[in-house]
């Protein structure tokens, strides 16, 4: 980077004042379509442009008319919890051909429109991609025509084009996540979780088909989230004689006791020879063979539908957010792009780039090249596949290799939703890799007064799709049971911990690891993965339950909001939880579209409360009239909920009127959310891998001997990749009094929810506005990469 770069770029310097940005959404709907719309509204008009809907995609813009329409900041109210798309998505043939792009390029010049953002799949942007190369051409010969001057061939002579990939499927290459994937995959596990409880009854086995023409993410991540026997996708297909293979596996299963099985078929799977695997096809197979009750469920179309998921919601707002910017910056010169994720990253890649390699997946697969198409697809993709393979299937125990050491699992601190996941991961990947392992029932407590167990393959079965802490899980910390634990230690000749939970696990190592000195029990490898919903863990970016916490937020807001449009003029104040991690409030606001969200790391006063009031008194003005607060538990020791609650009531008198509502424990419960079900299990099953290497290089005449800093880890994700952090080295990272890391990535987004919101704020934009390029990893990167 050059050196200009050191100075902070702000985007209260970009301005679009005489620009008109178009926005259409094409090509299947998906969920957060809406939040991406809603996100590039509000950040063009807050940046002085003007903002047009296309209405029903391309067919809109070849026929114009009240299909192109100005809209206003409140034209966007409300559609944040909606699924699907509001302004509509058709199929357009007639943009496909040459007259039906000169009429679009005459409907936008019409409008002054030069600047595009399409919300769609690899197709929509392919097409978006042409037009914008044709531009030039298509004036040129509207002018011959005579239908537009050459003052405006001049004056419009270049369109800028900004792409979101919508699309359930996360089939485009270049990005982590699409806006709608997070939200399928929630309709999917719901679904499995209602027939796991039926199949359970009746001894029954399932084959579920999901959606996934030619990618199979969504059923992979499923199978991985809900512990499937058996998954079939396009990318992987089983080896010559896996009808046989798959049967043998199905029943070992009931031998074992396990009384359903669930097989999940993507609807664009295949076999070696490229033929069609159907749901049906695998059904009558188990029916024939096993003789086992087999029912087939097809989820379809539900897996579009329903409200976005807390994830689907920031994502689009907050590409929709740097689309916006990517168009204020375009120039001739730059390629049209394509804003996405990478890790927790926001980047922007050329289209064109990413379209081809998209292609090229589809490629090797149509070839027979299918381990390529697997690299191709990037490496979440690659992760998760592993994954799958060394969790589903238990190698017989001839085959396992025997290491003869032991590994103890505990949960530390408050439950939190994928904690269990987390658990059999570590459980199911340490057996393969030949240790025995034994789980810690409460934490350190229980550690203390011997409540350990050996723990089996089978033990673990299900508990992917469990809330909560079946190991049961308490706060003490380790201090003042040493001898005790060290007792326990060497009793059951413990050689590795692994712990899983939250700010207390963290501090439970630090006590250990300090303990070295006086107790030789302790000098073994140990490792912490993050597992709390406030999410205030150093080191990494996400907990495990934080996303199950927020989407319950989330959906409670959803609730609230509905309750307060209906009597008008109401402003509601929800309390979060969090300890005094802001990070519930911050993002929960940004998910449910809320007016303010007053957090401990960014200090407020009585000035700011008076400015939240008066923001609110000019909303009611307005259609739209309710408002939603947001407060974390500690953010500030005077101004509690009550007293912002008593404030608003009275500074509010005769303009509207104030509830409040404090959500607890509920946002510690539940079913854990996707999202949580995968981050735990793979980051746990990295976890246990970390432990094995360890085993083996502290393995000194015959005893595990590790006194060395690096010794003790904690696995945090932190941007784009997972890391192991000594939690010595994390001490100056920590807030000890506060129990938060002292930087926090979220706070960067804090200002996006201002702008969504309506207020003036600025924005360090620095990060943004870099073009990279698609890289195509390296086998070797996939073992470190991304989840």
């Amino acid at each position: 980077r050059s050196a200009m770069d050191h100075q902070p770029k702000f985007f209260e310097n970009l301005s679009g004042t005489g620009k008109a940005i178009g926005v259409l959404t094409s090509g299947g709907d998906a969920q957060g379509m809406n939040a991406a719309v809603r996100a590039v509204v509000r950040m063009g008009i807050y940046v002085k442009a003007k903002v047009y809907f296309v209405y029903e995609g391309y067919q809109g813009m070849v026929d114009g008319g009240d299909n192109i329409v100005e809209v206003s900041w409140e034209s966007v109210s409300s559609i944040l919890q909606v699924g699907g798309t509001v302004i509509g998505s058709a199929r357009c043939k007639s943009f496909r051909t040459r007259e039906g792009r000169l009429q679009a390029a005459y409907n936008l010049v019409q409008r002054g429109i030069t600047n595009l953002c399409v919300i769609g799949g690899d197709g929509s942007l392919t097409g978006a991609n042409l037009f914008r190369e044709e531009w030039s051409g298509l004036l040129e010969e509207l002018a011959q025509k005579g239908k537009i001057d050459e003052e405006a061939v001049k004056k419009y002579a270049y369109l800028n084009i900004v792409g979101m990939v919508g699309s359930i499927d996360n089939d485009f290459c270049g990005t982590d996540m699409t806006i709608g994937t997070d939200s399928a995959l929630h309709r999917i596990i719901e679904v499995v979780d209602a027939i796991m409880t039926t199949a359970q009854s009746h001894q029954r086995t399932f084959v579920l088909e999901v959606m996934g023409r030619h990618c199979g993410y969504l059923a992979l991540v499923s199978a991985l989230a809900c512990g499937a026997d058996w998954v079939f996708i396009p990318e992987y297909p089983p080896e010559e004689g896996w009808e046989d293979t798959m049967c043998v596996k199905l029943s070992e299963n009931r031998a074992r006791k396990k009384r359903l099985n669930i097989i999940i078929v993507a609807e664009g799977a295949i076999d070696c020879h490229n033929k069609p695997i159907t749901s049906e096809k695998v059904k009558d197979l188990v029916v024939q063979r096993l003789g086992f009750d087999t029912r087939v469920t097809i989820l379809g179309h539900v897996q579009r539908g329903g409200t976005p998921s807390a994830f689907d919601r920031i994502l689009a707002s907050r590409m929709g957010v740097e689309a916006v910017l990517a168009l204020l910056e375009a120039t001739p010169a730059t390629p049209a792009c394509v804003v996405s994720l990478s890790g927790n990253q926001a980047v922007r890649l050329p289209l064109m780039e990413c379209v081809q390699m998209t292609q090229e997946v589809q490629k090797a697969m149509d070839e027979g090249r299918f381990v390529e198409a697997v690299r191709l697809r990037g490496r979440s993709f690659e992760n998760n596949l592993n994954t799958y393979k060394l969790l589903s299937h238990k190698k017989p125990d001839a085959e396992l290799p025997k290491t003869n050491f032991n590994v103890a699992v505990l949960n530390v601190g408050a439950p939190a939703a994928g904690m269990n996941a987390a658990v059999r991961a570590a459980v199911r990947v340490g057996i393969t890799e030949g240790h025995k392992m034994f789980a810690v029932i409460d934490g350190f407590e229980g550690f203390a007064r011997g409540k350990i167990k050996e723990i089996n393959w089978g033990d673990v079965g299900g508990w992917t799709g469990q809330g909560g802490s079946i190991l049961g899980t308490k706060r003490t910390l380790p201090a003042k049971y040493l001898e005790k634990i060290a007792d326990q230690m060497r009793t059951n000749n413990i050689n590795a911990l692994m712990v899983i939970g939250g700010f207390e696990a963290y501090l439970g190592l630090l006590e250990l690891s300090a303990a070295r000195e006086k107790y030789d029990e302790f000098c073994v490898p140990m490792v912490m993965v993050p597992a709390t919903v406030s999410n205030n863990v150093p080191g990494s970016d996400f907990s495990i339950g934080a996303d199950t916490a927020l989407n319950t937020i989330t959906d409670t807001c959803d609730r609230i909001k509905q309750s307060a449009s209906g009597t008008k003029r109401r402003v509601f104040i929800i309390e979060t939880m969090g300890g005094f991690c802001g990070y519930l409030a911050n993002m929960g606001a940004l998910a449910a579209g809320a007016d303010a969200a007053y957090i401990f790391e960014e200090q407020f006063d009585i000035r700011e409360l008076q400015a939240n009031v008066e923001h609110l008194t000019e909303k009611m003005k307005t259609s739209i009239q309710r408002g939603l607060v947001l407060r974390n538990e500690n953010c500030n020791e005077n101004y509690t909920t009550d007293f912002i609650y008593q404030l608003y009531s009275e500074e509010g008198k005769g303009v509207f009127d104030c509830r409040k509502n404090v959500l607890g424990h509920m946002q510690q419960g539940g079913a854990p959310s996707p999202f949580d079900r995968n981050f735990g299990t793979k980051i746990s099953a990295k976890a246990m891998q970390w432990i094995s290497k360890k085993l083996k290089e502290t393995y000194r005449k015959g005893k595990v001997f590790a006194n060395t800093d690096d010794s003790v880890c904690l696995l945090g994700m932190r941007r784009r990749n997972l890391v192991f952090q000594p939690v010595a080295e994390l001490k100056t990272e920590t807030d000890f009094v506060h129990r938060i890391p002292k930087e926090q990535w979220w706070l960067k987004l804090r200002p996006l929810m201002k702008i969504l919101a309506k207020y003036k704020t600025s924005y360090d934009v620095s990060d943004s506005g870099q073009l990279e390029h698609v890289a195509i990893h390296s086998p070797k990167e996939a073992e470190t990469g991304a989840i």
